[in-house]
């Protein structure tokens, strides 16, 4: 209620003692007794002070969330179920966990005092005149407590002395002084004061700022306070008659209350996918944490085995030098032993070849024969024909034998190595690479839709390669192939032996059915899927859900979601085998017996209202 309105309908008296009021200070206020301050309290709490902000009524059981906000109990409650982020809908304040509310007492006492008080008023007869029907009412006892009351007083009175002293510029103490007699000396100024006040709310904990609704551009005696859906623009009620008769008109606050709703629900799924987003960043830290930890067992396994490969070499390469040097040793000692033999044997004959060159020499004849028949004796020299020095390097020979069997253990370990440690470091990894992928590639058929299997909901392109579900029945010819229950379509082609691998792009979907399926398969009303109906196929539900479609249904734990699933089978061995394409794992195999031709299988599923509207497509096998 505006303080003008309630200006026109006071007395000149009671206007005298909203002014005096307004402009005296706290201890002036308390003077007041409660029969002259409740007309003045009444005066300025309106309706919009106890509305829930939510249904736009009266508060009914209030509820206060932990951020200081007020709700109805039953609004509150509505507005949080089936979110999984509670969310404050004016502040958006977000609680981790949903918090539990009880009934404000006080407010809600607070507020039915205030719908009794409205009551009397309208009973009055004036629509609004709070203040005049209880200027006559006594403040009854446990109607109001009378602290509350005075602590209501003081922050009014507060609050309205700060604001009117910031307003004209000047300190308290000039203000006392210009306002000893009760009244503003400059009545204008007075005026735009009190209609300021008039757009202020005031509350248990102080006053706030109202709700400040800008006028229309066109028509500036009116606010905008209509929206017009068909244009998307704010109005007001004179553009509402004028220009906008035929259009789509609701008031401002329902629109912005449904607006908030979508906000909130918008603001909810962004919450949701930043937690997806930090649930995959602390996956992929995790893999990347365990691959670590991976990378270094295989470091420390592969060091501990060239080291010691290396020690032994090592230890071989010491033996066959020292056999060697061993080897080179005896020699020079043999050759040693020769040379000095040699040298013994030389100085000898020279010896003899020096006395026999002077026996030459003499011309005495019986000297002469004397001393030759002495030195006719032979010297006692070896036959050194057949003498060599050797080397011997048949030792080595010991050493070699033994590094080529350090060699044959090593490429015996490396073996056991490679079969045990790496391909149990690559299982612990969700990101491996299984070179099988890429030998069923080799078996890549060309997989086309039969339109003449597809449900009537079904809609093929052109080149048979994609398919999805529509709203409603296409008109298609009723024959004995069609299905007419299962929104599914099976390949033209069909296997009765030999290996074939084809690939479905299913990203973006929530939920679709892949595999193989018997020619003789029921395909009219309701069908059970599983094995022993000839169906083999592989399920998603729900975003999340894999399972195999046997009795009972096989889960299936998929770490990486799939944007692309590979399809193996092999009609002898009776195995259908799923496959993660970008990823390259294998999600899962399993084996039957087929005893008659089967199709490839394909189920986009139901749209569930556009949420699973994205398309199966077949798509072309690239090999690397």
């Amino acid at each position: 209620m505006k303080t003008e309105d309630c200006g026109s309908q006071l007395s000149s008296g009671k206007r005298e003692d909203f002014r005096t009021y307004t402009l005296h200070s706290e201890e002036s206020f308390s003077s007041l007794g409660p029969s002259r301050a409740m007309p003045f309290l009444g005066s300025f709490l309106s309706e919009e002070q106890f509305q829930c902000s939510i249904c736009l009524d009266i508060f009914d059981n209030p509820v206060s969330t932990p951020c200081g906000h007020s709700f109805c109990m039953a609004c509150i409650g509505h507005y949080w179920q089936g979110s999984r982020l509670c969310q404050c809908p004016l502040c958006k304040e977000s609680f981790k966990k949903k918090p539990e509310l009880h009934i404000n007492r006080t407010l809600r006492e607070i507020t039915e005092q205030f719908k009794q008080m409205k009551g009397e008023a309208g009973a009055c007869g004036g629509s609004g005149r709070l203040g005049s029907s209880l200027e006559e009412r006594p403040l009854q006892q446990g109607t109001l407590p009378g602290d509350l009351f005075l602590r209501m007083k003081q922050r009014i009175a507060n609050r309205l002395s700060a604001d009117y002293n910031l307003h004209n510029g000047i300190q308290s103490a000039s203000l006392g002084e210009k306002a000893t007699d009760g009244r503003d000396s400059d009545g204008s100024r007075s005026q735009e004061f009190a209609r300021k006040v008039s757009l202020r709310r005031f509350t248990l904990s102080g006053a706030a700022d109202a709700r400040k609704v800008p006028r229309c551009p066109r028509h500036h005696h009116h606010k905008l306070d209509l929206y017009c859906k068909s244009d998307g623009e704010c109005i007001c009620s004179e553009c509402s008659d004028t220009d906008h008769q035929s259009h789509n008109v609701i008031s401002v606050e329902k629109e912005w209350l449904s607006s908030k709703m979508q906000i909130g629900m918008t603001e909810t799924k962004m919450q949701e996918m930043i937690e997806q987003r930090l649930s995959k960043i602390e996956e992929i830290k995790i893999l990347l944490a365990e691959i670590k930890m991976s990378a270094e067992k295989e470091t420390q396994g592969s060091m501990r085995v060239f080291g010691a490969l290396l020690n032994s070499i090592e230890r071989g390469q010491a033996e066959l030098l020292e056999v060697i040097e061993m080897s080179r040793r005896s020699a020079e000692h043999q050759a040693e032993v020769m040379i000095r033999e040699l040298d013994l044997e030389l100085a000898e004959l020279r010896k003899r070849s020096a006395v026999l060159a002077s026996l030459v020499q003499t011309d005495d004849c019986i000297s002469g024969l004397r001393s030759y028949t002495n030195l006719n004796t032979p010297v006692p020299v070896k036959d050194w024909a057949g003498v060599s020095v050797h080397c011997d390097f048949s030792g080595t020979k010991a050493i070699y034998s033994s590094v080529c069997q350090l060699l044959q253990n090593f490429r015996e370990e490396l073996q056991r190595l490679h079969e045990t440690c790496l391909p149990a470091l690559i299982d612990q990894s969700p990101l491996k690479q299984q070179p099988k992928v890429k030998r069923i590639q080799e078996y890549a058929v060309d997989i086309n839709l039969d339109p003449n299997t597809a449900h009537p909901r079904l809609i093929l392109s052109e080149d048979r390669k994609t398919v999805r579900c529509s709203d409603k029945n296409q008109l298609v010819p009723r024959n004995p192939e069609r299905f007419d229950r299962v929104v599914c379509v099976l390949g033209q082609e069909g296997f009765t032996s030999g290996r074939y691998y084809w690939e479905v792009e299913v990203g973006g979907k929530t939920d679709w059915d892949l595999g193989v399926a018997s020619r003789s398969i029921n395909r009219k009303g309701k069908i059970t899927v599983n094995p022993s109906n000839g169906y083999w196929f592989l399920s998603l539900r729900d975003k999340t859900k894999y399972a195999f479609r046997t009795e009972p249904s096989t889960t299936i734990p998929v770490n990486l979601k799939p944007q692309k699933i590979g399809v193996f089978v092999d009609y002898e061995k009776g195995q259908v085998s799923f496959y993660n394409v970008e990823a390259k794992v294998h999600i899962y195999t399993f084996s039957d017996t087929f005893t008659e031709a089967i199709y490839p299988f394909f189920s986009p599923c139901t749209n569930k209202s556009g949420k699973n509207d994205a398309p199966l497509t077949i798509t072309p096998v690239l090999t690397d």
